[in-house]
């Protein structure tokens, strides 16, 4: 495995929790963080790590928002 990993959305506001109250911003970034993560891993669980089109990642985000809504992130 490589030496890429990423923070999770989880353990970034459990980071910054740490240090001061989570405010509205917050949330709404992690949100959007969550979002991102849901889709990128959708995308590479159905095609790896393969590139993919626009097209396709549209797709996925437009099933995303069907699924869970989504809407109102800011990213």
């Amino acid at each position: 495995m490589g030496n890429n990993k990423r923070i999770n959305v989880v353990d970034w506001l459990q980071s910054i929790e740490l240090e001061r109250d989570l405010t509205l911003a917050d949330w709404n970034k992690a949100k959007a963080m969550h979002k991102e993560e849901i889709i990128e891993f959708a995308i590479n669980f159905t095609y790896g790590t393969k590139r993919v089109g626009e097209s396709i990642k549209k797709d996925f985000i437009k099933l995303y928002n069907e699924t869970f809504g989504g809407n109102n992130e800011q990213q």
